[in-house]
């Protein structure tokens, strides 16, 4: 334990023998000026700094340490003083270099942060091995005020504040010390400054420290060249607290820890690298002579003074042969340069010779290389660096630009008073009303009529079709050469800055290809010229010096002219150059795109004006016939009476003890044929009911509300299911037994197709919405029909003696997934090819707004097993009634963990069964841990296009990015494959009841 309290201290002085620092006139580092910023204070004339140049190393030396000592081996054994360690900081927890000064027990050991110079007791545990490459010299360097000491017998509490104050001076402040000597324990005795003020004077104003004074010896302290000051150790029993806290943080940090107390240590070399090296000496100190009393003082004095000046010379001696011994090496550095720079100048020498003797030709062939690719680039068309493209369509814009049309604002007028007169018809349920309204829409009829007409002769008088191909050939070609074009504001001011930066940049270009052209000629000029002075055939005299002397300002013109072109259409263009012309080119394309909408609007209604006029003249104020629809009902009521009556006939004969098999056998034959044709008419009927379910929609709204016997209306609700002419009496059925098992079901033959019959008990109240829920589901089946992955509904039909439903759907025997998989199991190409039609199946019906709710491996079919399709469900039933009967697979429940929490049916509980049909496939795992556990995320269209689903194992092509991201997360699904084994035995025992 650290004793506490106030106590006088007795002064230990140690008398520090000269030979322990190197004087200041030999010492080659004397009044060497470094900076360095304070970051440990020992006592008042004694602290540790840092230079401020190796700020980058405390940082480097930080990171390394905090990535190799979490994982670094503690100490045991016997500890290297010599050695540098990582040692953890108690305050800040974080690792520091360190070294260990005593060994306190077994668990204890005394540190010194060597970076830092502070002091710390750690435990072993928190002290571990560094790697080599952390092995180096001290960041820090201890440090002495010249020329001071501590006063013999100060108090702890002045010891304490001189300390203190000391620390208000250096402590992370960037400071001066001018380094006059160094001890051999590296401690160097120094000047120190912070700006003017000088901080030894002013330690020693405050009173905690003194001149060095020397007792009773002759050997005086030379006052420039060493620091006679003793080297005192105190041994401290009470914690020296920790520095106040600073509001600005300097950037050399340190560890932050209380200030530990002072141990009586040996000195040792704690900066044993890098510092600068002592020379030892022998010489006497203060209390190294034993006074005697047959010695004389004058006799010592004597003595002492020649023994110094002996040193004196010797280390004169030695400074002046080091000296000599740098400037010989120096001399010799000089030398080699020389004969390098003369070996340089020689070879650059004879370089020279050999480019003078082939200069001219050189540089008319790197002129002529140039002039062929000014010819080739002038060749090429660089109209896009000028806009010239763009220019071009701006003026192929407005010359044949499609403005909106005159009759076109009149014809969309009058078409939605037409509209809103159509709706009004649509919606009445009184005849007579109606009848009032259909006469107004007459008079608009009349009149939009009238618009249609001229509205047509107008728009067959534009080019539509030329000009819209003309738009989409200019807005490829300037794609091509722009890329895609960015949004903004129609301003013709873009154009006008567009234009004027043409003009400029066509200026510039047309003087420095004139310029160019120039230049070439009179150099074309000057080569004609020449031929005449080397013509000895003339004997006109010519003077060459006129004819010849300029020929390298030609030369010079001529490059630079050539240069300047090449520049000009080889550099891209500036960032000031791209923008003009990119928002130019947007501009362009935005007018493209605004007329070729405009087009497409003007077609589009030029074409439902065809069909308005087409129809009008067969139909003009008056409604479609019924005619021949009802001339179908007409035929359909003889043959089913015809049908009714040669089955009455056969099961007459049948019935009969005599009775002919002839004869049996042709009525059968009749009623077969009967069948077909009864058929036939009903797919006749359904036809004319298509047409005028057609002319209700778009053109005659009032045809259910003038034909109500007709049931129109009832057809048009059904999407085209319903049918009022086929009855349950007039089928060859047989009953199902083996599906009867919760609704009447019968099997039959419909023109050569083997049909099913669904009967479901219904009342009023759930009649409509049977035919409502039905409708939806066919409404679906016929946006993609084959494609759609669905069963198609044939007929619904509604009993007239009974109160049942009929649904009429293909029959696939023994061709649901169960079925399959109980006799001969899919392959696993068969399967995904067959469950990614279940996929589309699910996606058309969530397209739809559709919730199957009851998908299982029975209303699952394997088409040919290839194709896959998803059954019809109960109709009866809504979506949460049909959810809660528990169907299972593979000993797995199919109703999601969220619907046995009671939430309602949504699209990701459809998939939790689809995925739950996927189990018995090994290929499809990935998908299926998406499917359970995102499924809230998830959709049948992503399920569709899901990797598993876009080719058969073994041919499917690499792709580096799936392979990227399947190594990404492998492991992930391999997580998720244990979890769900697990979730799924917790199914079976009836324990997983909350949403994965």
């Amino acid at each position: 334990m650290w004793g506490q309290g106030h106590f006088s201290r007795a002064s230990v002085t140690e008398n520090v023998s000269f030979s322990g620092i190197v004087q200041m006139d030999e010492d080659i580092h004397y009044n060497k000026v470094e900076d360095v910023v304070g970051s440990h204070v020992e006592d008042a004339v004694t602290f540790w700094a840092q230079n401020i140049n190796r700020n980058k190393d405390i940082m480097k030396i930080g990171s390394s340490l905090s990535e190799v000592c979490p994982h670094a081996n503690s100490v045991f054994g016997n500890l290297d003083p010599k050695k540098i360690y990582g040692g953890l900081f108690s305050e800040d927890k974080c690792w520091y270099r360190c070294k260990v000064l005593k060994i306190i027990s077994d668990e204890k050991c005394l540190v010194r942060y060597v970076d830092y110079g502070n002091t710390e007791i750690l435990n072993r545990s928190d002290i571990v091995e560094i790697p080599l490459e952390l092995q180096f010299s001290s960041v820090a360097k201890k440090y002495r005020l010249w020329g001071l000491q501590i006063p013999s017998g100060q108090e702890v509490t002045q010891f304490d504040q001189g300390r203190t104050f000391l620390g208000s001076l250096i402590f992370e402040k960037e400071i001066k010390m001018r380094i006059k000597a160094t001890y051999q324990d590296g401690t160097i005795i120094a000047q120190a400054e912070y700006g003017s003020v000088d901080i030894g004077e002013e330690v020693a104003k405050k009173g905690f420290a003194e001149k060095c004074k020397l007792s009773s010896s002759p050997n005086t302290c030379e006052e420039k060249k060493s620091d006679p000051s003793q080297l005192a150790l105190r041994n401290l029993k009470n914690p020296i607290p920790l520095w106040g806290h600073r509001s600005n943080q300097s950037t050399f940090s340190r560890p932050k820890g209380r200030l530990n107390g002072r141990l009586t240590l040996d000195l040792k070399n704690e900066n044993d690298v890098g510092n600068p090296v002592t020379f030892p000496k022998e010489s006497l100190a203060v209390g190294d002579f034993n006074l005697g009393s047959n010695v004389s003082l004058a006799k010592i004095k004597q003595d002492q003074k020649l023994i110094e000046e002996n040193e004196k010379l010797k280390t004169e001696k030695e400074v002046l042969l080091e000296s000599y011994k740098a400037l010989e090496l120096k001399v010799e550095q000089i030398s080699q340069e020389l004969q390098q720079e003369k070996a340089a100048t020689v070879d650059l020498t004879k370089h020279l010779e050999s480019t003078l003797k082939t200069r001219v030709g050189t540089r008319m062939k790197n002129l002529a290389a140039k002039v062929e690719k000014l010819k080739e680039i002038r060749r090429v068309n660089i109209s896009v660096r000028f806009g010239n493209d763009l220019s071009d369509a701006i003026e192929v814009l407005d010359e044949g630009c499609i403005t909106t049309l005159t009759s076109l604002n009149e014809l969309e007028k009058i078409w939605a008073e037409y509209s809103l007169a159509q709706e009004q018809i649509q919606t009445c349920h009184n005849v007579n009303e109606g009848n009032v309204l259909i006469a107004k829409r007459n008079e608009v009829q009349q009149k939009l009529y009238m618009a249609v007409e001229v509205f047509i002769l107008e728009v067959d008088e534009l080019p539509l079709n030329q000009r819209l191909k003309t738009l989409q050939d200019l807005s490829t070609s300037l794609e091509a050469v722009y890329g895609q074009g960015k949004e903004g504001t129609n301003s013709e001011e873009i154009l006008k800055k567009f234009y004027e930066w043409k003009c400029d940049k066509r200026q510039e270009f047309t003087n420095v290809r004139s310029e160019t052209e120039a230049s070439l000629q009179h150099l074309v000029a000057w080569f004609q010229s020449t031929m005449k002075v080397f013509d000895l055939s003339l004997e006109e005299s010519l003077i060459s010096e006129d004819t010849i002397g300029n020929i390298d300002e030609i030369l010079e013109k001529t490059e630079s002219c050539i240069c300047r072109e090449l520049e000009i259409s080889l550099i891209e263009q500036g960032d000031a150059d791209k923008e003009i012309i990119l928002n130019t080119y947007s501009q362009v394309l935005q007018k493209i795109h605004s007329e070729e909408r405009l087009i497409a609007t003007v077609q589009s209604k030029y074409r439902n004006s065809a069909e308005f006029k087409k129809q009008i003249i067969e139909c003009l104020n008056k409604s479609p016939s019924v005619d021949h629809l009802l001339s179908i009902k007409k035929t359909l009521k003889g043959l089913k009476a015809r049908l009714r009556w040669k089955l009455v006939e056969k099961n007459n004969l049948e019935e009969s003890d005599d009775h002919d098999g002839s004869e049996i056998e042709k009525i059968k034959q009749e009623i077969t044929q009967l069948r077909n044709s009864v058929f036939q008419e009903i797919y006749h009927e359904r036809e004319e009911y298509e047409k005028l379910n057609s002319l209700a929609q778009k053109w005659f709204p009032e045809l259910p509300l003038l034909h109500p016997e007709i049931g129109l209306l009832k057809y048009m609700n059904s999407g085209g299911l319903l049918t009022m002419s086929l009855e349950r009496d007039i089928l060859d059925a047989e009953p199902m037994k083996e599906l009867s098992s919760k609704r009447p079901l019968v099997c039959s033959e419909v023109n050569g197709q083997t049909i099913l019959l669904k009967g479901y008990s219904v009342d009023v109240d759930t009649e409509a919405r049977v035919i409502q829920r039905a409708a939806t589901y066919h409404r679906a089946w016929r946006e993609a029909k084959e494609d759609s992955g669905l069963l198609p509904l044939i007929f619904l039909f509604l009993c007239k003696s009974d109160p049942m439903a009929y649904l009429m759907v293909p029959y696939y025997p023994r061709a649901n997934l169960s079925a399959v998989q109980a006799s001969v199991p899919l392959t696993s190409e068969e399967a995904l090819k067959v469950m990614k039609g279940v996929a589309q199946g699910l996606h058309t019906l969530h397209k739809a707004d559709i919730i199957h709710g009851a998908l299982h491996q029975n209303n699952v079919f394997a088409l040919n097993r290839e194709q896959g399709i998803v059954g019809d469900f109960d109709f009866t039933k809504s979506v949460s009634q049909r959810t809660s009967v528990n169907m299972m697979v593979g000993g797995l429940s199919l109703i999601s963990p969220e619907l046995k929490m009671g939430k309602p049916p949504s699209p990701s509980s459809d998939l939790y069964a689809y995925g739950c049909l996927l189990l018995w496939d090994d290929n499809v795992k990935s998908l299926l841990c998406s499917l359970i556990y995102f499924r809230s995320s998830m959709t049948a269209e992503q399920v569709l296009n899901a990797e598993c689903f876009l080719l058969p194992k073994g041919k499917s092509i690499p792709n580096p990015e799936k392979e990227v991201e399947y190594t990404q997360y492998k492991k992930d699904d391999e997580l998720k494959m244990e979890n769900l084994d697990k979730y799924k035995e917790k199914t079976r025992n009836g324990e997983a009841n909350i949403d994965l």
